[in-house]
């Protein structure tokens, strides 16, 4: 009855592989990258907190986290290479992400800065402008100084900086998707959200 079972799924399931393998095809939807692929899967979305594409493909976003495997590391990599400001105030968005993320509230506290920019059209000048919208979100603003000083955060700075620095050239605009350290998802004028989607979670499955 297993060896049944079996047989019934793997029949159900590889023909829709072998249909995803004909949809998403090399060169038009996605690059291969000279880079070695990550020992574990990963999707890291290129970002900027400026970008306004980046704060429309937000629910998009939250889709992806869903529908990709539990074994997939969700990564944002914010950038500080856009022209709408400098790249040390830049830098310092990204030292404020990290902050949320240290308090358990990278999500929450990533939308109240897309939200500052985006629908409150309020200016970012450096640290404290950010730690204002923190504040105004209930972060208490000794904690938020104590982790801005922190090692712990000062060194995912520097991890996210890395990871732009090691892609750098392939990074001509944002959002980016690079999916398993070697695969960059390319997006053609006529897909759907739902397609871009399927598209990222589908790269998170191949080696």
């Amino acid at each position: 009855m297993k060896k049944f079972a079996l047989l019934v799924f793997l029949t159900l399931i590889l023909p829709l592989q072998a249909c995803a393998q004909e949809v998403w095809k090399e060169g038009e939807h996605f690059i291969v990258l000279d880079k070695p692929a990550t020992k574990t899967p990963e999707i890291r979305e290129y970002f900027s907190f400026w970008c306004p594409h980046c704060y429309s493909f937000e629910p998009l976003i939250e889709q992806i986290k869903q529908k990709k495997s539990d074994n997939v590391k969700f990564t944002k990599v914010h950038v500080n290479f856009m022209g709408f400001t400098g790249p040390e105030v830049q830098d310092e968005a990204t030292k404020a992400m990290m902050i949320g993320q240290a308090l358990n509230q990278g999500d929450q506290l990533n939308k109240a800065i897309f939200d500052y920019i985006h629908r409150q059209r309020g200016v970012i000048t450096g640290l404290q402008d950010l730690k204002n919208i923190f504040v105004v979100n209930d972060v208490d603003p000794a904690e938020f100084d104590k982790l801005a000083g922190s090692f712990g955060v000062n060194r995912l700075v520097k991890s996210n900086n890395n990871n732009i620095a090691n892609y750098r050239q392939h990074l001509t605009g944002v959002p980016n998707f690079i999916v398993n350290g070697k695969y960059q998802a390319t997006f053609t004028r006529n897909m759907k959200p739902d397609e871009m989607v399927d598209l990222i979670v589908w790269l998170s499955t191949q080696p």
